[in-house]
């Protein structure tokens, strides 16, 4: 509680102030802007997946997008949860946010061939998901994608 001293006052009591102490809520508002500034960066998918560069123009993407990764072993991903290729469609129907007309973000690694890209976008095509979108990473335009490495034997 804040006080006054006036020289008006005849008696020897306090009078007690109104104003609010600010400094408090100060701290707590720079607290949680720390604890944001922390977190924000982490919410986003950790699955390494080293993905092929394109020179097209990048396209605004959804608040909460949901991603299917092929892994460089083949295993597949739905945000960072594993799934098997035959409990795929089961899975993406349990999801709550999830839709047949909402748009899946599909990740393949740069070594996974194109068969098994194509065979994992086919069971989602059987499955009703026909709404696809490729992510790749962000490339300078006009220069040449850079080369896969070669495979090891």
């Amino acid at each position: 509680m804040a006080v006054s001293i006036s020289e008006n006052d005849g008696d020897d009591d306090f009078a007690e102030s109104h104003e609010i102490n600010v400094t408090p809520f100060i701290d707590v508002m720079l607290v949680l802007l720390i604890i944001f500034m922390v977190a924000a960066p982490l919410s986003t998918v950790d699955l390494p997946i080293d993905l092929p560069t394109s020179s097209s123009t990048p396209q605004k993407k959804p608040d909460k997008p949901t991603y299917l990764s092929i892994k460089p072993d083949l295993t597949l991903a739905i945000g960072e949860n594993a799934v098997k290729r035959t409990d795929l469609i089961n899975s993406l129907d349990a999801m709550p946010d999830m839709g047949r007309d909402k748009y899946l973000f599909l990740r393949a690694d740069r070594v996974v061939p194109y068969g098994e890209l194509m065979g994992v976008m086919e069971l989602l095509r059987a499955g009703g998901y026909t709404k696809v979108k490729l992510v790749t990473l962000e490339g300078v335009p006009g220069a040449p994608a850079a080369p896969a490495e070669p495979a090891k034997p």
